[in-house]
């Protein structure tokens, strides 16, 4: 595939899938840039996540995972983006939402899919687990992959 371009809103992965995509020759035709929202203000004042919708389902939910992605794809102006939200560790987790909970989505200007997965291992497993993850998801839903070299 050629003639797309593609963005980040990344929390648990710190940048990391931004990292891996520009770790790839020639990924500066694409790869239009990213947003570490790591804070709640971030989510909400940069990527326009309601603010309600993190006090109702929290930061790590499909429903703010699914409004970073459609946030940083608008304001980029990008034709497909990536998000991800979790809780990476060793601490942050809850018997609800235990270390390793990692939502994702990605989305295109029509459509916005999202994912739920349970990592496990060190802080730098769950992120590097979260990262792969959310490339298969994207690599799944639009046909293609963004890593690699594949174009």
């Amino acid at each position: 595939m050629k003639n797309f371009t593609v963005c980040t809103a990344e929390s648990c992965t710190g940048g990391n899938i931004a990292h891996q995509i520009t770790l790839v020759p020639g990924s500066s035709a694409y790869y239009v840039g990213g947003v570490v929202s790591y804070a709640n203000e971030v989510k909400i004042n940069t990527l326009g996540v309601p603010a309600e919708c993190i006090k109702e389902y929290g930061a790590v939910s499909k429903q703010t995972v699914e409004a970073m992605a459609m946030g940083v794809r608008r304001i980029m102006n990008a034709d497909y983006s990536i998000a991800t939200s979790g809780i990476a560790g060793p601490g942050g987790g809850s018997a609800e939402k235990p270390v390793g909970t990692v939502w994702m989505a990605v989305a295109d200007k029509e459509n916005v899919y999202s994912q739920l997965c349970k990592f496990s291992g060190t802080r730098t497993e769950v992120i590097e687990q979260a990262t792969e993850a959310a490339f298969e998801l994207f690599r799944e839903k639009f046909g293609f992959p963004l890593i690699h070299g594949e174009q």
